[in-house]
């Protein structure tokens, strides 16, 4: 008996545990997140479905998969084959997920305006990786879609996959974005806004989104340079609409057969600059670490807003995830050398950079010993006095010297209020620091900024020195 009940114990506890099979079955079911500070002048609730927890970090791990499920039951790929794929990354980090846990192996091919990271990323799954230059015209036998295809054709037992026409892209959004979307926000959901690439997300999540309500309004965030806006609007597939640009994941100069214009209520260009701002901005305002497509949904969201009303429920996608561009949209020195940052570096950035952002002042009966103490402890070169919460005067670490060496037998008794100065001017954070100059001098060291909750901070030459 005592054997048996060990056993039925141990029995109870294995079927308790809780564990998945394989890597691909963590995919989907991704969460949606209140966005706050940076849509803090839009009426509407807006939530983003953050694609980062899917196991490849993007949402391209869904399709991937789909796409090659059905191969398989197709027959068109076989245990043991090759999988083969032109990609700007995400789907391929998708595709090399799959062929790691089932043993295909991976060839991919991508354009060199695609980040370094990406690359490498393909490469630890074991992917091979093809490099193709990205200002050449599709069917040129150089470009990505041309060798993919040249190749799926050259190796036994392989599968193209051609995100861009396969229509297993689509259902893949059909069967689990959209739905997850229309549960999560109990049907609530008024718009959609999503980057725009091979079409499938769009396509595939608008679909059953209109299916279930068809007043739902679609928005396509499209990049200058490609041809999706001027299509959608007029029908007229337009040569001239198409030249280089450094957004990535978006915008087409074909028009792939995933996208169904009939679902997408009008597109919205973003300029590259706008979407690697906006992506910044996420990451800062809000903690998500996002890549280029999802600043450019942000900037179409943005440039619409007035569409939108305050009972209105935004559902924006956000693709992947902000590693695969640590080395341009998150690198200031790259931002930098395309312009990116020449208007947009403001005192919010300042006073995200200073290692220690709390707010130090002083009131205006402290003794001036206690004002040096505090100074000297936290390695302070000026403060603000204030009287209550009132800000009224400011005090240097100048002012306090000269004062305890002029006078050792008063600083016990002499306080704050008799050694201050004029107070430091105050301005709001979004303020460009090209336009500090206009407050910090000689005589005025400091400003006071104060960021959108209402927070003060002490912004000094020293930090904008140390920005440039």
């Amino acid at each position: 008996m005592y054997f048996a009940h060990i056993l039925v114990q141990k029995k109870l506890i294995f079927n308790t545990m809780k564990y998945r099979n394989n890597i691909l079955e963590t995919i989907g079911d991704t969460p949606l997140v209140k966005l706050n500070r940076t849509v803090a002048d839009i009426p509407a609730l807006v939530l983003a479905k953050v694609e980062t927890f899917n196991p490849g970090h993007s949402i391209k791990d869904r399709m991937a998969v789909k796409m090659i499920n059905d191969a398989e039951k197709r027959g068109d790929l076989k245990p043991g084959g090759t999988i083969i794929e032109c990609t700007s990354g995400n789907t391929g980090m998708g595709l090399a997920l799959v062929g790691c846990v089932r043993g295909y192996r991976c060839i991919f091919t991508t354009t060199d305006k695609q980040s370094k990271e990406k690359v490498d990323m393909l490469k630890a799954l074991g992917a091979e990786v093809i490099v193709c230059p990205t200002n050449v015209e599709p069917e040129d036998p150089r470009s990505y879609y041309s060798v993919a295809k040249r190749l799926s054709q050259e190796i036994p037992n392989s599968f193209w996959c051609n995100q861009y026409d396969n229509l297993s892209n689509r259902q893949a959004h059909y069967e689990s974005t959209g739905p997850e979307i229309w549960e999560q926000t109990d049907g609530k959901v008024t718009h959609l806004v999503v980057g725009v690439g091979t079409g499938g997300t769009v396509s595939g999540v608008a679909k059953y989104l209109k299916e279930k309500n068809p007043d739902i309004q679609v928005w396509g965030a499209d990049t200058y340079g490609s041809v999706f806006k001027k299509y959608h609007e007029t029908g007229v597939f337009d040569p001239k609409e198409i030249y280089p640009y450094i957004t990535e994941g978006i915008g087409e100069d074909i028009l792939p057969a995933n996208v169904d214009f009939s679902l997408i209520s009008r597109f919205e260009k973003v300029s590259d600059k706008d979407a690697a701002l906006w992506a910044r901005r996420l990451a800062r305002e809000e903690g998500l670490l996002l890549g280029y497509s999802a600043g450019s949904a942000m900037g179409a969201l943005w440039q619409l807003r007035h569409h939108l009303k305050k009972d209105d429920v935004v559902v924006i996608i956000f693709h992947d995830h902000g590693s695969r561009y640590v080395g341009k949209i998150y690198n200031d020195d790259w931002m930098r050398e395309r312009g990116f940052l020449e208007d947009e570096l403001t005192v919010r950035d300042l006073i995200a950079r200073k290692k220690d952002r709390h707010f130090f002042a002083v009131q205006v009966n402290d003794t001036v010993r206690n004002a040096f103490n505090l100074m000297k402890s936290h390695d302070i070169s000026q403060m603000p006095v204030q009287d209550g919460d009132q800000i009224v005067g400011s005090i240097t670490e100048t002012q306090v010297l000269h004062f305890l060496l002029e006078n050792p037998m008063q600083h016990s008794e002499k306080t704050v209020r008799d050694i201050m100065g004029k107070a430091f001017p105050v301005v709001k954070d979004e303020l460009p620091i090209s336009q500090l100059n206009r407050y910090i001098s000689k005589e005025i060291p400091a400003v006071i900024a104060t960021d959108r909750s209402g927070g003060l901070h002490v912004v000094t030459q020293y930090d904008v020195i140390q920005s440039l």
